[in-house]
């Protein structure tokens, strides 16, 4: 059994499974359609397909030091800190 099974919460839309739920289980290709699967194949690193694509991917090399100072504040959203901040900068200089 997970570890973390006293941490779940159980409502109508997510009831634990007991035994029996897990005995009627079938595989997904036996109840998902075939054009399911096919939308989920992508290359191994492949990222999805943008909803939306207004950023472009570019790389960048820049001092460690400014890497850290990003990623100390959290690690996780550090690239999206950093365009913030570029924004700032451009808001605050603009070319005239």
């Amino acid at each position: 059994m997970n570890k973390d099974h006293n941490q779940l919460q159980e409502n109508d839309e997510n009831p634990i499974w007991t035994k029996e739920d897990f005995e009627k289980a079938q595989p997904a290709q036996r109840v998902l359609p075939k054009e399911f699967f096919e939308a989920m194949k992508r290359t191994r690193g492949e990222r999805g397909k943008q909803k939306a694509p207004t950023k472009q991917q570019v790389t960048l090399r820049l001092d460690p030091e400014i890497i850290d100072y990003f990623k100390s504040i959290k690690p996780d959203g550090w690239q999206t800190r950093l365009n913030q901040a570029l924004k700032s900068y451009i808001d605050e200089h603009p070319i005239k």
